[in-house]
């Protein structure tokens, strides 16, 4: 079976990249949303923060994990003229991608501190958690079977953020030691 060579993309690369800039702007967003008391006092704005975290870490890491295991269930091997793409290449395309809807997320987390302060920020953080523990999931998925999880980069969708997307149609699997990212994403140590 012979194929021409495609460019591949980490799964749980693309997954965890959003991880960090929600967590930190979440975080950033929450500190300064204390500042003014909001409607609702500084009080009762963290603790629905709190709540909002919760629910935002959990929705995150439990979305489509079915799609996930279906996908990665049906994966074939990769081809040897495939071209692996290096980590800091995926993280950068996904933050080119989504910088204006992070700082759209921002802005709006800052916004709703006038009501209820640091909720918003919170529930971006969760967010963030929630993308590193589905990250952290696929990590141990991969682990388990032995094999490295990849998508063709021009599947990835205009932003270069959507692994489980409509267009995705197929992974492809490698052996653990393909690539420059450990299982789940992070950088090899």
């Amino acid at each position: 079976m012979t194929r021409g060579a495609q460019g591949l993309v980490r799964t749980a690369v693309v997954v965890r990249a959003g991880a960090a800039p929600l967590w930190w702007l979440g975080l950033l967003a929450a500190g300064i949303g204390l500042l003014p008391g909001g409607f609702t006092g500084r009080r009762i704005g963290v603790l629905t923060g709190a709540v909002l975290f919760l629910v935002a870490a959990a929705a995150v890491a439990y979305s489509r994990r079915k799609r996930y295991e279906r996908l990665t269930r049906a994966a074939s091997r990769a081809g040897r003229f495939d071209v692996l793409q290096d980590r800091a290449v995926t993280v950068r395309n996904w933050r080119r991608g989504h910088r204006w809807w992070l700082v759209l997320a921002f802005l709006a987390a800052l916004g709703s501190a006038s009501a209820v302060p640091a909720a918003g920020g919170m529930a971006l953080a969760g967010a963030g958690v929630g993308l590193w523990l589905k990250a952290v999931w696929l990590g141990r998925r991969e682990h388990r079977d032995g094999s490295l999880v990849w998508l063709r980069v021009d599947w990835l969708g205009p932003r270069a953020g959507a692994p489980v997307g409509k267009q995705a149609k197929g992974y492809r699997v490698t052996g653990t030691a393909a690539g420059d990212a450990a299982p789940g994403g992070a950088r090899r140590r």
